[in-house]
């Protein structure tokens, strides 16, 4: 099935505008994708209909507002193939659920000595969580090296899993290079060892379909706005054996069934791990967002992607001056690059004032700078309803930023 593109746009209504004059050509997608109408919608009739507490209530707001509550996680449950519905739980997003497992999981079964293995290409949310679980437990962090087209070798991931490794943490989609990563060999080498593996799948989710049960990934999480959807809300799939070994993260309202001053009762899988008023309106519009995706069929957009990333891509080799960062034989959606002798952040207010939004910076993946020796680069990240016209319009206004260098 062929998307219609324009049709796509149309439910986009912040695409339809002006910035310094010149239409708006939005390839900031890795940072936060745009809203479709129905996502806004479902916000806004939360809020205009329904706003009520969930789990709590009896009246017709409450139940209604549960309903929708419960039947987002059903959404996202399907979404990912998960097996049960116990095994998704909410979060603010990728980050807090990599925190989540941090410090359930990781605080009660590693030690000093034990080992988590991550790679080069990590985002800091991927670094740091490890980084604080390493100084609270005594664990060590082992990195498997990318290569210079920013990819990462299967035989390094195997050369360095042992008996001390106890937690492997992977991205399944680079945020700053576009890499798609063997996630479900590196989740076999990792299975063989009886070695539990995480996947960020923050940037995955919205351009590739993924299946945890046929991956059989140990954790994966994963950020709602990276997809369609709003900002502050995410989930962790998590096999529902793990999650029932795991203690809370938080405690509060709602992750419990009785309480004294004796001692807490805690509520089942997978209410234990979501304590407090949760973002009721957020879940509602991740729900909206995954229907919008699941209507486009994931297969179909990753293949209008991967058109649209090959043209850019094809546009960026020939180009004077610039060179790729990220050439992986495997890539979604992402352009990062450098152009000679001008510095990226100055290239991304130029190309503002174009109209095209660009990310410029480390993208919270500062050793990946380190390695391409590079102090920043500038992203284009695409979406589904981004067009080779934007692409074309993206490189124009390059020619104006060398013009301007010259």
């Amino acid at each position: 099935m062929s998307l219609d593109i324009q049709a796509i746009r149309a439910d986009f209504p912040i695409l339809h505008q002006q910035v310094h004059g010149q239409p708006l050509a939005y390839l900031d997608n890795a940072a936060t994708t745009q809203k479709p109408q129905c996502v806004i919608e479902a916000v806004r009739q939360y809020y205009e209909r329904d706003n009520a507490n969930v789990h709590r209530g009896v009246h017709a707001l409450s139940e209604r507002a549960t309903a929708k509550y419960e039947g987002a996680r059903e959404k996202v449950r399907a979404f990912i193939n998960a097996a049960s519905l116990s095994e998704i739980v909410f979060v603010r997003g990728a980050t807090e659920a990599i925190n989540l497992v941090a410090q359930s999981y990781g605080r009660s079964n590693l030690k000093a000595g034990d080992e988590i293995l991550i790679t080069e290409m990590e985002h800091h949310s991927n670094i740091v969580p490890w980084q604080l679980l390493c100084e609270q437990t005594g664990a060590k962090l082992k990195v498997v090296p990318i290569n210079d087209d920013g990819e990462i070798s299967l035989e390094d991931v195997e050369s360095r899993l042992s008996k001390r490794t106890k937690l492997v943490a992977v991205v399944h989609l680079s945020n700053a290079l576009g890499t798609i990563n063997p996630v479900r060999e590196i989740i076999d080498l990792a299975h063989g060892q009886d070695i539990p593996v995480l996947l960020d799948g923050a940037q995955a989710t919205a351009h590739l379909a993924v299946d945890v049960q046929a991956l059989d990934v140990d954790f994966y999480v994963m950020s709602a706005h990276k997809m369609l959807g709003p900002t502050g809300i995410g989930a962790l799939y998590a096999k529902q054996e793990l999650l029932e070994a795991m203690p809370p993260y938080q405690g509060g309202g709602d992750m419990i069934s009785m309480v004294s001053f004796e001692k807490s009762q805690f509520a089942e899988l997978p209410y234990r791990f979501e304590a407090g008023t949760p973002n009721i309106a957020g879940v509602i519009g991740f729900g909206a967002a995954i229907d919008y995706l699941q209507k486009l069929g994931l297969e179909n957009v990753a293949e209008y992607e991967d058109g649209l990333l090959r043209y850019a891509t094809e546009r960026a080799q020939v180009f004077p001056g610039l060179r790729l960062i990220g050439t992986a034989r495997r890539k979604a959606s992402i352009l990062s690059f450098v152009l000679e002798g001008i510095h990226p952040h100055d290239i991304g207010t130029i190309l503002d004032r174009q109209g095209v939004a660009v990310r410029t910076g480390h993208h919270c993946a500062m050793p990946v700078m380190e390695h391409f020796q590079v102090p920043a680069t500038v992203r284009v990240s695409f979406s589904v309803y981004n067009t080779m016209d934007e692409a074309d319009r993206l490189f124009a206004a390059l020619e104006k930023v060398r013009e301007m260098f010259a």
